[in-house]
């Protein structure tokens, strides 16, 4: 199989003329570089050969950016990096830095083979956890908060005097195409860079624009990078041609001391070329011209090396191609023995590194919280928060207005004058960004407790969560971790500020996300404790997990009259694992299975049963994933009928998720539903019109209740 990039190369190479040029003083480095770039090159052209003898599974190559070489050179391997799918040769030349040759990892991600040293193969990702290479998937741009986030991590974990995954002067380093450099994530992470090195606080990021001028098939406009971020305030901007590696390698050094020396963000802006289409796939020639296509050709890297060796007498045409036809053969000899290497077989080999689960380990790591007077829900996550601050000393509370407002409804209030404006800190206003920082700092060894303001304000973040809180154990085989419980202020039912962004009920994008455990406490005892058991859990396992608080619950007090009380509670004696729900009675005739808000509308509605002859008992699962599907089978059973109380919405809501446990696991008792309306929520009384109501509930358990059972 024959690529013209291939051809093209051997034929200028053929047509040099040596000793033109002074002698570089990179001469031994120089071949060192070039050696990676050659081996890159190679990656590509067997990555194609084997996918068409069906022997390998990714095409998307690095061929015209092996100038990134140069970049990896100028770094050292415990800096952490954060890649550009086409990071080939930057790959190799960090691995050439730890003696190793990188060229059999990468050919094992290619033919999906299980002793591929990162992803396991479960995808081709450049990342290997000795060389400080934490792996990313194709999402465009999606990991440039988490690189924000690994950059603050550096310094803070330093002043906070607690252990950090990376040394105390490392910088970090993010690369990306030009295409990528448009997407909202990207621009919201260079900004938050910005942002928060303009406030004199540390961020040590090298932003690498690797610029070969296309997304796939749609041109970027000549100059866009260099006018977009080559004169932003507060953003150091540096140029390099990818074509002149010894040039690219004298800027590269020049913009990672300056990162290293001020702590302040850079860009290296770097001149690349796409060679052999976006992937094996692509046919090229059907969106540029033939002299677009020889121009970049033209400008193979590969061949800029070769000019430079060859003019300065380092090599001999003859040698290079040498050198070339010799890298062909190693890579080609070790696809072929990776090509027969075991490839995952199973889901749960699939699926093993998604969500460890190592309870006793969990149990063991629960302090007693210490107060004893009951407590609204909102104060007891505010204690428990606070007694987590001192026991976990990598422990940091952060988002938009958590630190010296404490919270728009005062949940946070006090804990940075607590602990310290270092572990409680406010953010700007920017999702993305404050996920993207708590992934950073939880894969830096910090213990990250986010706050989103309002479940409706997440939905444009998600990705963060799902592209790459999921993936990060997932695609690194449980090697790299990024421990995070993810507060969120959310559901129906809040007055006095309604409306959709204050009252959102959607959470079907969450339940959706592989591994992700969901939190969804009620009652405050609830809260504190399971709170305390998804920061456990994240200290223990690496957990991600999301806390939903319900708004509307955040200061009731009373459970069925007024001044009974009867919604607070103490602290917790007991310890609630991960998937373990709560009963609330032991009726007998009818099992209320709901969470949230539907648990004081249920237990409000069980009583009016009782009253009525109807014995009932609630089900407050508590965890919306993994579901506690142990506890409703046997509280399903215990009375043969079941009502689904659901406060979100009827169409991918959490009700949907409980029918199918039921009747997957054999339930043949009576199962019914309610649930709020498929509508965003209004302002003022109309939320009542689309939100599930106590009566709503009521009625339906009168109907279900007077249904005959056939067993």
């Amino acid at each position: 199989m024959t690529e013209q990039v291939d051809e093209h190369f051997i034929e200028a190479v053929q047509a040099l003329s040596p000793g033109r040029r002074p002698a570089t003083k990179l001469g031994p480095e120089l071949l060192e570089l070039f050696d990676a770039q050659l081996g890159s090159r190679h990656l590509d052209l067997a990555a194609r050969e084997f996918r068409a003898r069906g022997l390998g599974y990714y095409t998307i190559g690095s061929s015209g950016h092996e100038g990134n070489a140069a970049v990896a050179a100028a770094l050292r391997p415990t800096d952490p990096a954060l890649l550009h799918y086409r990071s080939g040769a930057f790959y190799l030349a960090r691995m050439a830095q730890l003696g190793r040759s990188g060229l059999l990892d990468v050919l094992l991600g290619m033919m999906a083979a299980t002793d591929e040293p990162i992803a396991g193969g479960r995808h081709k990702v450049f990342g290997h956890h000795d060389a400080a290479i934490i792996p990313q998937t194709s999402t465009i741009a999606s990991h440039l908060p988490r690189a924000l986030g690994v950059a603050f991590a550096i310094d803070r974990a330093r002043k906070l005097g607690v252990p950090s995954a990376w040394p105390d002067d490392a910088i970090t380093v993010c690369s990306f195409g030009d295409a990528s450099a448009n997407h909202s994530t990207a621009a919201g992470a260079i900004n938050a860079a910005v942002y928060t090195a303009y406030q004199g606080l540390p961020v040590p990021l090298l932003f690498v624009c690797e610029d070969n001028g296309i997304g796939i098939s749609v041109p970027t406009p000549r100059g866009w990078i260099a006018t977009a971020y080559g004169s932003r305030e507060g953003l150091r901007y540096f140029h390099a041609s990818g074509f002149d590696l010894v040039q690219t390698r004298e800027v590269a050094v020049e913009a990672a001391e300056y990162v290293r020396r001020h702590r302040k963000p850079a860009f290296l802006h770097l001149s690349t070329v796409r060679l052999m289409g976006h992937a094996g796939s692509d046919a090229e020639v059907a969106y540029r011209s033939s002299s677009d296509i020889a121009a970049g050709l033209a400008r193979d890297p590969l061949l800029g090396t070769a000019e430079t060796l060859v003019a300065a007498g380092v090599l001999t045409p003859a040698e290079v191609l040498d050198r070339y036809a010799a890298k062909r053969a190693e890579v080609h000899a070790l696809a072929a023995a990776a090509s027969e290497r075991p490839q995952l077989d199973s889901a749960k080999a699939v699926m093993a590194p998604l969500s460890p689960r190592r309870p006793a380990q969990v149990e063991a790591r629960i302090d007693k919280l210490t107060w004893t007077e009951p407590l609204t829900f909102a104060q007891s996550v505010n204690r428990t928060l606070a007694q987590l601050l001192d026991q976990y000393r990598n422990l940091c509370v952060f988002g938009e207005d958590v630190a010296r407002k404490g919270g728009v409804y005062g949940v946070t209030r006090g804990l940075q004058k607590q602990a310290g404006a270092g572990r409680v800190f406010d953010t700007l206003l920017d999702e993305q960004s404050i996920l993207g920082l708590g992934l950073g700092l939880g894969v830096s060894g910090l213990l990250p407790i986010p706050e989103i303001q309002y479940l409706a304000y997440l939905h444009n973040a998600a990705d963060q969560l799902r592209g790459e809180g999921a993936t990060l154990p997932f695609f690194s085989n449980g090697q790299y971790r990024n421990p995070m419980v993810v507060r969120i202020a959310g559901y129906g039912y809040q007055k006095g500020f309604g409306g959709h962004f204050h009252n959102d009920n959607a959470i079907a994008a969450l339940r959706d996300i592989p591994g992700l455990v969901i939190a969804s406490p009620s009652r405050p005892d609830d809260a504190a404790a399971m709170l305390r058991t998804c920061v456990a859990a994240a200290d223990a396992d690496g957990t991600l997990s999301v806390f939903l608080e319900p708004i509307a619950l955040y200061h009731t007090r009373d459970l069925h009259e007024d001044g009974d009380a009867g919604w607070l509670a103490p602290a917790p004696t007991e310890h609630v694992p991960i998937g373990r729900a709560r009963t609330y009675g032991d009726g007998t005739e009818l099992t209320l299975v709901t969470f949230g808000n539907g648990v004081r509308m249920s237990l409000r509605v069980a009583r009016r049963l009782a009253a009525e002859g109807i014995s009932a008992r609630v089900l407050d699962l508590r965890w919306l994933a993994p579901l506690p599907t142990d506890d409703l089978l046997r509280e399903a059973a215990a009375t043969g009928r079941v009502l689904i109380v659901d406060e979100t919405r009827r169409t991918g809501g959490v009700s949907e998720t409980v029918v199918t446990a039921l009747s997957d696991h054999g339930f043949t008792g009576i199962v019914r539903r309610v649930a709020s309306e498929d509508s965003f929520i209004p302002l003022g009384d109309a939320a009542r019109t689309v939100l599930l109501s106590e009566d709503t509930i009521h009625d339906a358990a009168i109907s279900l209740a007077s249904q005959q059972l056939h067993i």
